[in-house]
C-alpha cells in the first residue's frame, strides 16, 4: 500500500464515521491515528457524549471483530481475558477465550474496575498476548483499546496507576456539543439512525496500513525536535513527572501517522506539535503548588511548545 492510497482510505474513513457522529471529526482522527500506530486510547467525558458508539461505529467501518467488556467493582481477571473451562463429557480443560480477543476492545469505565483487573489488560496492551496458567495466547491483529472514563463521579472508582496510563498513546476529551451540533444530533436521531454504514476495509487492509506508516521519513532535526520537548517536561519547574522514552518513540509513531494520512511521505515539525498534548496529558503530573497556582498540564505542555526551538 502507497502512502496516498492510505491517505485516500484514511480520509474516506473518517467521512463515513462523520455521517454518524456529529461534531467530532479531531476526535475520530485521533483514534484513527492511534490504530494505524499500533496504540491505544482513553476517551474521557461525562455520560451521553458517543463514546461506545463511537468505538462501535469505527469496528464497523473498519471490518473488524469488535467486543465491550462492561467494566464494574467485581470485574474478574478472568471477565476480561477469558479462562480454562472443564467439559464433563470429554473430562478435559477448554479455553473459552475472554473478549480482549477482537480487533477492537472497548473498555468502558476503566477507572471502575478493581486494580487486580486492571493489570490484566497490562500484558495485553504491552505483549498483544495473553498468558493463562502457563500458556500464552495471541491476541488477533491489529488490535486496539479504546477505554473510557467519567471526570466526574469518582466515588467508588480506582485511578489508574501512572504504568498503566502510561501505555495509552492517547487521551482524548470530549467536550459537550455546540448548540449547532446538538441541534444536528437530536435532528438525526429524529430522522433515524444511518444503518447503511460502509466497510470500507479489513484487518488486512488495517495492518498494511500500519506498515505504509511505519515507512514515513523522520528528519534528524524531527527527531532532535521530539526529543527536547519530552527532555524539556523533565525539567520544566511545575513539573513532578515529566515523560519517559516512551513518550518520544508514542509522538514519533504518531507523527509518522499523521504525515500519512495528510498524503506525506515525511514528517513535519506541524505533525509533531498537533500531537503533543495528546500524547502528554496523562503522562505528565504537576506539582501541588502548580495546581493550587491554577496551572493545568495542557497549559504547561503549550508553554513548552512555545519555548522550544522548532526545526524550519
Amino acid at each position: 500500500m502507497t502512502i496516498d492510497e492510505v491517505h485516500a482510505l484514511s480520509s474516506e474513513i473518517i467521512r463515513e464515521c462523520n455521517r454518524v457522529i456529529v461534531g467530532k471529526g479531531e476526535i475520530l482522527t485521533n483514534i484513527l491515528i492511534a490504530f494505524l500506530s499500533n496504540g491505544h486510547v482513553v476517551l474521557e467525558g461525562v455520560p451521553g457524549l458517543a463514546k461506545t458508539y463511537m468505538a462501535r461505529t469505527f469496528a464497523s467501518i473498519l471490518g473488524c471483530a469488535f467486543k465491550r467488556i462492561q467494566l464494574t467493582v467485581d470485574t474478574l481477571p478472568a471477565d476480561i481475558l477469558g479462562s480454562n473451562v472443564f467439559n464433563q463429557k470429554s473430562g478435559e480443560f477448554w479455553f473459552r477465550k475472554g473478549p480482549v480477543f477482537a480487533n477492537l476492545v472497548l473498555a468502558d469505565e476503566i477507572n471502575r474496575c478493581p486494580p487486580k483487573s486492571q493489570s490484566a489488560l497490562l500484558e495485553v496492551m504491552e505483549e498483544r498476548q495473553v498468558s493463562i496458567e502457563g500458556v500464552t495466547r495471541k491476541l488477533p491483529e491489529p488490535f486496539l483499546i479504546i477505554a473510557t472514563q467519567n471526570p466526574v463521579e469518582q466515588e467508588g472508582t480506582y485511578p489508574l496507576p501512572e504504568a498503566q496510563l502510561d501505555r495509552f498513546m492517547f487521551r482524548l476529551i470530549l467536550d459537550y456539543p455546540t448548540s449547532s451540533e446538538e441541534a444536528e444530533i437530536v435532528r438525526r436521531k429524529h430522522i433515524g439512525e444511518v444503518t447503511d454504514l460502509r466497510v470500507l476495509a479489513d484487518p488486512a487492509t488495517i495492518i498494511a496500513m500500519q506498515r505504509t506508516c511505519q515507512t514515513v521519513y523522520l528528519d534528524e532535526d524531527i527527531i532532535n525536535y521530539i526529543r527536547d520537548i519530552i527532555v524539556r517536561t523533565r525539567n520544566d519547574p511545575q513539573i513532578l513527572l515529566g515523560g519517559s522514552p516512551r513518550a518520544s518513540i508514542v509522538l514519533m509513531s504518531a507523527s509518522k501517522t499523521r504525515a500519512a494520512m495528510h498524503g506525506r511521505d515525511y514528517v513535519i515539525p506541524e505533525d509533531v506539535r498537533k500531537l503533543t498534548v495528546q500524547a502528554l496529558n496523562h503522562r505528565l503530573i504537576l506539582k501541588p503548588e502548580a495546581e493550587l497556582e491554577g496551572q493545568t498540564v495542557e497549559r504547561v505542555i503549550a508553554k513548552i511548545l512555545g519555548e522550544v526551538d522548532c526545526p524550519r
